[in-house]
């Protein structure tokens, strides 16, 4: 089964009020795997780039000036998503800017029986817990060392490794592969087994002594246990 990951980054939180995408980054995988193939562009939103936005990802008004305008790559985007489920985190918010992009274009919207939301599927799981992509990194071992700042493909890129804990897990680091041997274990295979020196058995029998202080304990017992379950006993 085809899935694509994707996360998008934007000028603020209102489509309909002006804002815009200005990145998207997608991850294809394949019944829950990393095919290795994704989709990454910047676009030039046309408009100023807020501070507070510009905090969050880091992309300026000038870095963008250049960019593509998501019409002239929406073609692009579209071949590479295809008729395959959507996933994102906070999968509404991403929803709604990108079907606002399409309408802008003039193309028909996304439908949203495509949309899987990782962050209602954390909430479900883990109620009353973090849901942030960086709690939900921590919490299935996801390295997120190198997210400084918010990336679209690179946030695509961890999401895609939480859903699949989220769907079910592969176990984050396991391997089917043998560790390669020190060179000291290497050696040790080369040369065969081991010479061990042979070791007499030992004796486990108790000695007189023993025999000796162990009834006189046994006598210093009172009413025990066995004698209340001998056959005698339960005769009485």
């Amino acid at each position: 089964m085809r899935e694509i990951v994707f996360d998008t980054e934007t000028t603020g939180t209102n489509p309909a009020g002006g804002d815009r995408v200005v990145e998207i980054g997608c991850v294809e995988l394949v019944n829950r795997v990393e095919t290795g193939r994704t989709f990454h562009c910047y676009f030039n939103p046309e408009r100023s780039m807020p501070s507070e936005a510009e905090a969050v990802h880091g992309l300026s008004s000038i870095f963008l000036s250049d960019k593509p305008r998501f019409a002239e790559k929406i073609d692009d985007l579209l071949e590479f998503v295809g008729d395959s489920p959507l996933i994102a985190h906070n999968a509404g918010f991403d929803f709604g800017f990108v079907n606002h992009e399409l309408h802008r274009c003039g193309r028909d919207p996304i439908c949203l029986s495509r949309m899987i939301c990782t962050l209602m599927m954390a909430r479900t799981r883990h109620p009353g817990a973090k849901h942030s992509l960086d709690a939900l990194c921590s919490r299935f071992g996801v390295d997120r060392s190198q997210r400084v700042k918010h990336g679209a493909l690179l946030d695509a890129q961890l999401l895609a490794q939480v859903y699949v804990e989220l769907t079910g897990g592969r176990q984050i680091g396991l391997t089917l592969l043998p560790e390669a041997p020190t060179p000291a274990q290497a050696a040790a295979a080369r040369s065969g087994p081991a010479q061990r020196p042979f070791r007499p058995a030992r004796s486990h029998s108790p000695s007189l002594e023993e025999l000796a202080r162990h009834a006189q304990f046994l006598m210093g017992l009172k009413d025990p246990l066995w004698h209340r379950l001998s056959p005698g006993a339960a005769a009485a």
